[in-house]
């Protein structure tokens, strides 16, 4: 697959995630053209508030998963990354548990870890906690993202792009970011191991220190 075709993938997941809260704002914007009904009105303006944050959150999020976040530093703050995953499940049925006993990380680790805390959170279809630990090892991090609910779905084809297995003709939006943390992975020196039931499922990743 071309850088090209691949960018385009990650385009197409970005707007595909960004067309329900942009059409809401199209939405509320049009109705309170002609509403002049008060209660409805606010009503209208609320949903235009909390669409045009829902909107903020996954750019911000998908900037950091995606984007240069962060411009020629070789390193972000964490922080950055929690705020983004917290802000992006807000609203959400997923309780966040956040572990990481680092303070700055590479960007590519960053990458790697919102883009897998990205399809693992989606697996909680019916919600429950999304649980993120990263620890500095010798010569490298250690990484654990876990989902826990009453039930977990792994799709087959995001399974297989995590793991490298999937071809590239195979490949969609949808799996673009598997693909992409699979390929980051493998750049910081590790591989990524899942285990699954009907309740949990848990990605782990043992990478090397990088810039």
């Amino acid at each position: 697959m071309s850088d090209s075709d691949f960018a385009a993938l990650l385009c197409s997941r970005l707007c595909h995630d960004l067309v329900s809260p942009v059409g809401a704002i199209n939405n509320g914007l049009e109705i309170l053209e002609d509403e002049t009904d008060a209660s409805m009105r606010e009503a209208v303006i609320d949903l235009i508030t909390k669409s045009t944050q829902q909107a903020a959150h996954k750019l911000q999020f998908f900037r950091l998963a995606f984007g240069a976040a962060g411009g020629f530093s070789a390193q972000l703050d964490v922080r950055e990354a929690e705020k983004a995953l917290s802000e992006l499940l807000a609203g959400s049925r997923i309780v966040l548990d956040w572990f990481v006993s680092v303070n700055s990380i590479s960007k590519s680790l960053v990458k790697l870890l919102l883009n897998v805390s990205l399809l693992v959170s989606e697996t909680l279809i019916r919600g429950g906690v999304l649980t993120i630990k990263l620890d500095a090892v010798e010569d490298g991090y250690a990484l654990e993202i876990k989902a826990s609910g009453d039930r977990i779905i792994l799709q087959d084809a995001i399974k297989d792009a995590l793991l490298g297995n999937l071809a590239p003709e195979d490949m969609e939006p949808r799996t673009a970011p598997a693909y992409l943390a699979s390929m980051l992975v493998q750049e910081m020196g590790g591989k990524l191991v899942l285990t699954n039931s009907e309740s949990e499922l848990t990605v782990k990743a043992l990478v090397k220190a990088c810039n």
